[in-house]
């Protein structure tokens, strides 16, 4: 059954038939809202910064605080699954900003032990080179949180894993799925939890074929699907009379969305332009850069340090990061004193597009557009936040100017912005040719000289270009939208071109491509590739040190958040294998007792004859060898096969 669709109208939290908690409604204040939005079980889809979190850290303080009974140290009261660690740690921080203000308690005298805490108390699980599965479980019992905040994995493994025996999770009153996805952990853990509970999912990405599979799956009985509209007027002219229309956008409404198109050797360029544009005309000082892959972003922090005016901070995100660099790295961005004359410019890839509260950033650029649709506005999202306004960027490149009619059946407006660059003279119009294609901007040749120059210094970023411009053609060639983005109709040339290769890779993606406009760099290849200057060494160490590390800390993050399901699995082939073993040896018994009676009974003939009898023997005094540890365990199984 579809659920019921509402457009949600806010109204004053004085107009509640309950009041809230005093020091609940105290920090609310605080933060400057003042509507709200009702809720209970929901299929909700908001635009991006529209307060999504509050919307169900509230009802879920305010649901634990009223209840009669008091959970006991080892109930779960309230569960929240987010993607990704960052968005995780984001929500715990909502719940602390109001745990905090909490009154507490004063202990009857100084020599007694303080009270059990009257309110709930929250607990983040997330994978980190701190704590360890183990240590959840531990800090779960030691403080007696009644609310978990996790990502999947992680979750999974507290629930289902170590602390299968030690959670209860039979009186959780709400389970909130905050841009969860359909990840299989979190189906395993839905099937854990009871089926008498209050139930949200919240995204600000939705469609509704989206909205019933998740019902479907998270089991949401009778539930309300609470669409959170922007509406903008338009105004349309109809011959000689010009009517206003309402447009219906999934994005807020003081986000403003442009393209430019260009050519794929112009993408560097154009960033860069973007960037300067931005400081002066609006004077932004803090951005996000979007890139494919997490190799990108790692060459590009190299390169564009040379590239952006000098007193630009520059920061790097992904998610093969360790988790602590992840963390570090998230507070730098965000606490650091970027003004108009020296901007802060995060470098990142999908890992910082969902749910991220960075109020303070200015622009949004995607060097290149998402692999999935959905995280276009995820991206986008991370600026014009809370009533804030905001400009996104994307650079798209010769037929991905489709992809701008794409995002408008999605209700995501985008306007085009003309190329920047003044030097650029448009051609004149040639006939037959409807559109006259624009030469290369000039100032491209001046960009690849520059980042050239700095690969043919350094093996390390001469290597860190080639594995990046490699890692952006695979994720392309794996584009959910292919019709648009077709690597076959990518000028991979130009692609080069802007990643400053100084020779095209051997990948079958470039093998028949012409060539006329790539110019190799003249590199003498053996002496490059035999020595490393003394600079170029000494990065080099530094990156090789950090690959390192990086494998290491994902061996590590694997092996800890090990989905229980494979160990369940592993415990069920031991225990297949040892009772394997027993009926192995009790066969043997009973053949030892066929061989008794039958040497009794015919002296040594039996009636299958006398040809199986002496497989038997055979068998049978093996197996004493075995016993006497004459032969070994595995010449027997490879002489009789294991049974």
């Amino acid at each position: 059954m579809a659920p019921a669709t509402t457009t949600a109208i806010g109204g004053a939290w004085s107009t509640l038939p309950h009041s809230l908690t005093p020091w609940v409604l105290d920090v609310i204040q605080s933060m400057g809202h003042t509507q709200m939005t009702p809720h209970k079980d929901v299929v909700v889809e908001a635009v991006t910064g529209s307060g999504k979190t509050l919307a169900f850290v509230i009802p879920i303080l305010e649901r634990l605080i009223r209840r009669e009974r008091k959970l006991r140290k080892n109930d779960l009261g309230a569960l929240i699954i987010s993607p990704t660690r960052e968005l995780a740690t984001q929500i715990h921080s909502i719940f602390s900003l109001f745990l905090s203000a909490q009154p507490r308690s004063e202990p009857v005298d100084v020599d007694s032990d303080p009270p059990e805490p009257e309110y709930p108390s929250a607990l983040l699980l997330i994978s980190s080179n701190t704590s360890s599965p183990a240590q959840d479980i531990q800090r779960f019992t030691t403080t007696g949180a009644d609310i978990v905040i996790g990502t999947p994995g992680r979750v999974e493994e507290f629930l289902l894993g170590k602390g299968k025996a030690v959670v209860n999770v039979k009186e959780l009153e709400v389970l909130v799925l905050d841009e969860a996805g359909q990840v299989p952990a979190v189906t395993r853990i839905i099937s854990h939890l009871p089926k008498q509970r209050r139930t949200g999912l919240f995204s600000a990405t939705m469609t509704d074929a989206d909205a019933l599979s998740e019902l479907v799956r998270v089991g949401l009985r009778n539930p309300a699907r609470i669409i959170v509209k922007v509406q903008a007027k338009k105004l349309k002219s109809a011959g000689s009379s010009v009517r206003e229309t309402i447009e219906e956008r999934r994005i807020p409404a003081n986000l403003k969305i442009h393209y430019i198109s260009c050519l794929a050797s112009e993408k560097l360029v154009q960033l860069t332009r973007i960037i300067s544009a931005e400081v002066a005309e609006h004077e932004s000082t803090r951005f996000i850069v979007y890139f494919a892959t997490g190799a990108c972003v790692d060459y590009f922090y190299r390169i564009l340090q040379d590239l952006l005016p000098p007193n630009t901070s520059l920061f790097s995100l992904h998610g093969h990061l360790p988790p602590s660099a992840r963390t570090k790295t998230l507070a730098a961005f965000t606490d650091a004193p970027a003004t108009a004359e020296s901007p802060a410019v995060l470098l990142a890839t999908d890992v910082a597009a969902r749910g991220l509260d960075l109020p303070s950033v200015n622009a949004v650029i995607q060097f290149d557009p998402p692999s999935d649709p959905k995280a276009f506005s995820h991206r986008c999202g991370r600026t014009a936040r809370a009533g804030r306004s905001g400009r996104a960027w994307v650079l798209l490149v010769g037929r991905e100017t489709s992809y701008v009619e794409f995002l408008a059946i999605r209700k995501i407006p985008i306007n085009e912005k003309p190329y920047f660059g003044d030097q650029v003279m448009e051609p004149a119009p040639v006939e037959g040719e409807e559109e006259p294609t624009r030469p290369e901007d000039p100032e491209v040749s001046v960009f690849l000289g520059r980042i050239r120059q700095t690969v043919s210094t350094d093996r390390a970023i001469h290597d860190q270009a080639m594995t990046a411009f490699v890692s952006f053609v695979r994720a392309y060639s794996k584009h959910e939208a292919s019709y648009i983005f077709r690597v076959k109709d990518l000028d991979l040339i130009g692609v080069a071109k802007s990643f400053g290769l100084l020779r095209l890779p051997h990948m079958p993606e470039l093998r028949d491509l012409p060539r006329e406009d790539w110019e190799e760099a003249t590199v003498d290849w053996n002496t490059f590739c035999a020595k490393r200057v003394a600079a170029g060494a000494a990065a080099a160490t530094l990156l090789d040190a950090e690959r390192e590390k990086r494998r290491a800390a994902r061996a590590e993050t694997q092996k800890a958040n090990a989905a229980w399901s494979n160990k369940v699995t592993k415990k069920e082939e031991r225990e297949k294998r040892k009772d394997k073993k027993s009926k192995k040896r009790k066969w043997q018994k009973s053949q030892e007792a066929v061989a008794v009676v039958g040497e009794k009974e015919d002296g040594g003939h039996g009636d299958d004859g006398g040809e199986d009898w002496e497989e038997f023997a055979r068998e049978e005094r093996m197996a004493k060898k075995m016993r006497k540890g004459d032969v070994s365990r595995a010449a027997f199984d490879a002489e009789f096969g294991d049974l």
